[in-house]
C-alpha cells in the first residue's frame, strides 16, 4: 500500500537551488534562459560542475555516470541547497543511480526534488529509499519550461505557495466515471515499465493515483509497456488513471483505442489529456501527496499542500 510520504519544506525568496544534468547533454543557451527565470522569481541558482558535460563516448548523456551522479549526491547534500531542478530528460538516469549513496542522502533531510520524463526512475527512488514527496514538473532548460508563463507559474506556485494550488483541473476528458482517493505517483510509462524488479523501484502502484504519459514512441511500444506492467502485478490495487500527454507518438485518436483496452478494464475512475508530461503549459503535479480524484469534474484535490 502505497502511503503519503515526508513532505519537503516550501521554497522562499533568497532560496538556493541546485540545477544538475542527471541525463542527457544540455543546450547552454536554454539552460541560462531557465536561469534568468529562476533568478527572477528571487532564487538563487547554481548549477552544478558538469551540466555541460558530454559523454565521450555516448554522446546523448551529459557526462561521465560517475559525475552526473556525484553532481546529484553533492548538490542533495549540500546543507546551503534548500532544493535541486534537473536540468532536462533524455536518458541516463538510470545508468547512474546505483553510484549515489542513498544513506548519506537521507541523513542530509529533505529537500524538493523537481524534474519528469527520464527523471520518473529518480522520482520512485526518491520515494522508494527516501520516502520523500517529489515534484513531477518542468526542468530548468526545458523548452516548455522557458517557453510556457502558464508552467513556470505554475510550478512557481508550487515552489511557493503550494496552498494556492491544491486543486489541479485537468484540460482532457473523463474515461471511465467516478471518483477515488490514493497517493500520487507515476511519471514516464517507458521509465515505469523498465524499473520493474529494481530496489529502486515500488513493487506496485497498490494504493496509488497514477499518472501516466510518454514521448516519441510507438504504439505497439505503449502496449509492450502496459502489458509489461499488467502481467508483472504492478497496476494491482491502483486507485485511479490520470493520463497525462502522448508528445510525439501516434495520433491520439490512433493511441486512444490501446490505452482503453489496456487500461479501462482495470476498474477505477480514468481521465485522459490531464495536462502534464511532453505537452505545452504542463502542470506540475506532486508525487508522494495523498489526493482524491474526481474523474466526472477531472479534477485531483490535494489533502494537504505539496510542501509544507
Amino acid at each position: 500500500m502505497n502511503q503519503p510520504l515526508l513532505r519537503p519544506h516550501r521554497l522562499a525568496p533568497g532560496a538556493r537551488v541546485a540545477v544538475v544534468a542527471t541525463s542527457g547533454p544540455v543546450p547552454e543557451e536554454r539552460l541560462q534562459a531557465g536561469l534568468d527565470i529562476l533568478r527572477g522569481w528571487d532564487l538563487d541558482p547554481v548549477v552544478a560542475p558538469h551540466v555541460l558535460d558530454r559523454h565521450p563516448e555516448f554522446g546523448y548523456l551529459a557526462g561521465t555516470d560517475a559525475h552526473r551522479a556525484a553532481d546529484l549526491q553533492n548538490a542533495w547534500c549540500d546543507p546551503s541547497v534548500d532544493a535541486v531542478l534537473c536540468a532536462r530528460g533524455g536518458y541516463g538516469a538510470q545508468r547512474m543511480i546505483e553510484l549515489l549513496d542513498w544513506e548519506a542522502m537521507r541523513a542530509a533531510g529533505p529537500k524538493v526534488f523537481v524534474g519528469f520524463s527520464d527523471l520518473t526512475v529518480l522520482h520512485e527512488a526518491f520515494a522508494r529509499r527516501l520516502g520523500l514527496a517529489t515534484l513531477h514538473g518542468p526542468m530548468a532548460a526545458g523548452a516548455d519550461f522557458v517557453k510556457s508563463t502558464v508552467t513556470q507559474e505554475h510550478l512557481r506556485a508550487t515552489l511557493f505557495a503550494p496552498e494556492t494550488v491544491l486543486r489541479i483541473a485537468s484540460r482532457g476528458r473523463t474515461v471511465v466515471p467516478g471518483r477515488a482517493r490514493g497517493v500520487t505517483l507515476g511519471g514516464c510509462l517507458a521509465l515505469l515499465a523498465a524499473d520493474v524488479g529494481t530496489p529502486h523501484a515500488r513493487p506496485s502502484a497498490r494504493g496509488g493515483l497514477l499518472c501516466l504519459e510518454d514521448v516519441g514512441e510507438d504504439t505497439y511500444r505503449i502496449d509492450r509497456y502496459l502489458t509489461q506492467l499488467l502481467r508483472a502485478g504492478w497496476f494491482d490495487g491502483v486507485q485511479g488513471l490520470l493520463l497525462g500527454s502522448w508528445a510525439d507518438c501516434e495520433p491520439y485518436e490512433v493511441l486512444r483505442p490501446l490505452l482503453l483496452d489496456r487500461l479501462a478494464g482495470l476498474g477505477v475512475p480514468v481521465v485522459e489529456e490531464f495536462g502534464f508530461g511532453h505537452c505545452p503549459d504542463a502542470l506540475t503535479i506532486p508525487f508522494g501527496v495523498a489526493a482524491a480524484l474526481d474523474a466526472d469534474a477531472g479534477t485531483l484535490t490535494l489533502d494537504e499542500p505539496a510542501l509544507r
